[in-house]
């Protein structure tokens, strides 16, 4: 259901990847005038903080805010540790098996990024937070589940002022190859986003658990992958 002009607000969680650019045109296609928040929060690369800048320029957001919360002093993960090798070349079996988290998984991230889009929300007067985590062709992450993002909205009712906070998670059940079609009927040009967990240059390593899960992605929707990589 489209709203009526005005467009209320929603803030979008936009890492300038593959899932949360296809989150903002969901949220854009719903009728929200989107608020895209990216994270400077310690990650050893910032490919993908070019990418958001891409993809928020591409898909015309209200206002784009980079912000900077450095977890890496705290938060051990191959993303913000280095010295802490990033998974590659698994199988895609592998890849999200129950009781697999990888070490490129960033304790609490989900968490710190969607209180400070909560924060920005309650500022702003917006009660609607998108973000674009998945569970299935997914690495398996405890904090893209959807008791994740239930119990967040529970507390985002009475961590605020007035409550009433929606966070939507459009992508949760689908895999990569529908998110992927849903984004191409959306407009998308893939090509702008950022996926993978160890780049070489601006170029996807092809390698990691990330770049298995896009080129499985496009595989399985028949589509060609746009993404430069350095390995096949």
């Amino acid at each position: 259901m489209r709203y009526e002009s005005p467009m209320p607000d929603a803030v979008v969680l936009l890492s300038g990847g593959l899932d949360s650019t296809t989150a903002l045109a969901v949220a854009r296609e719903a009728g929200f005038s989107c608020r895209a928040l990216t994270v400077r929060y310690g990650q050893l690369h910032e490919v993908e903080l070019a990418a958001s800048r891409r993809v928020a320029s591409a898909l015309g957001v209200t206002d784009h805010r980079i912000v900077a919360v450095d977890l890496s002093p705290l938060a051990q993960s191959a993303l913000t540790t280095a010295g802490i090798a990033v998974p590659k070349d698994r199988s895609l079996s592998e890849i999200g098996a129950p009781g697999d988290v990888p070490s490129t998984y960033v304790p609490a991230r989900n968490t710190v990024l969607l209180s400070l889009a909560l924060a920005w929300a309650e500022s702003i007067g917006a009660r609607d937070i998108y973000m674009g985590v998945n569970v299935l062709d997914a690495s398996g992450y405890p904090d893209c589940r959807p008791e994740f993002i239930h119990a967040f909205e529970a507390l985002a009712q009475v961590a605020t002022r007035g409550g009433a906070f929606r966070i939507h998670a459009p992508l949760i059940t689908l895999t990569k190859a529908q998110i992927i079609h849903l984004g191409l009927r959306l407009g998308i040009d893939y090509s702008i986003t950022h996926s993978c967990y160890d780049p070489v240059g601006d170029a996807a390593c092809g390698r990691c658990d990330a770049c298995a899960l896009r080129k499985k992605g496009f595989a399985e929707a028949g589509v060609a992958d746009p993404t430069r990589y350095t390995s096949a």
